[in-house]
């Protein structure tokens, strides 16, 4: 047995403001801050350690790590850095209010594109500065290859989100598990939903229900050869 440990970022910026995120890199708030430094806290107390870290290309769930991290003593692992551990992209109301994006479209209609697994929010065009494809740190990742012009999202659903999180979690992350290393995984709600999906072999119906908090442990126990959980539940 093996133990895995996701954690959500703390609360943003955005957040707070009450505004669809998604790839947009924001800051954690004040609170978002402590929030990642109690994670840390609570995992020292209970005596965790991580061989290596994964996280998105994008800064809160980074500091989220960082901070989580320095409050255990760990900061020298090895951190891997992936686009496509990335919020779930909220497409064209990627910066808008949340309120005020009820009231333009109907509660119901946001409700739908929040909160159901294959229903995307309206999509971007191409000239919005808002698609990554626009965006400098994308185009880097593009130069090296790390992503294409392609995987730039218009807009996400959330299984179009666990689409791009599976190979990586395959290829990357299943490994070092498998090789018995303490993994732990900072990223966002929806990049962990569908991390959560697929180790609980959920249904999109099922992943809907499943809400993960800002800056709490969560953590798995897993069979490490087969990855099959044997237990789960919040520090």
């Amino acid at each position: 047995m093996i133990k895995l440990v996701l954690l959500r970022h703390g609360q943003s910026e955005w957040n707070l403001s009450n505004l669809f995120t998604g790839w947009t890199d924001v800051e954690l708030s004040p609170k978002g801050v402590e929030e990642a430094k109690e994670a840390g806290r609570a995992l020292k107390a209970k005596g965790y350690s991580f061989d290596v870290a994964f996280s998105s290309v994008l800064k809160r769930a980074n500091n989220t790590m960082n901070f989580a991290l320095a409050e255990m003593g760990e900061t020298n692992i090895p951190k891997f850095f992936s686009w496509r551990l990335n919020e779930r992209h909220y497409g064209a109301l990627q910066g808008l209010n949340k309120a005020d994006s009820a009231k333009k479209w109907g509660e119901e209609q946001v409700h739908i594109w929040r909160r159901s697994a294959d229903v995307p929010p309206l999509a971007l065009t191409k000239d919005d500065e808002r698609w990554p494809g626009n965006q400098e740190k994308y185009k880097e990742l593009i130069a090296k290859g790390e992503m294409t012009l392609e995987d730039c999202p218009l807009t996400e659903c959330l299984i179009d989100t666990a689409k791009r999180v599976k190979p990586y979690f395959d290829e990357k992350i299943a490994p070092e598990i498998k090789a018995g290393k303490k993994v732990l995984i900072a990223a966002h709600g929806n990049s962990l939903r569908a991390i959560v999906m697929m180790l609980e072999h959920m249904t999109p119906e099922q992943i809907i229900a499943v809400e993960i908090p800002t800056g709490k442990p969560l953590v798995y126990e897993l069979d490490e050869k087969t990855l099959e959980v044997l237990n789960k539940y919040y520090l």
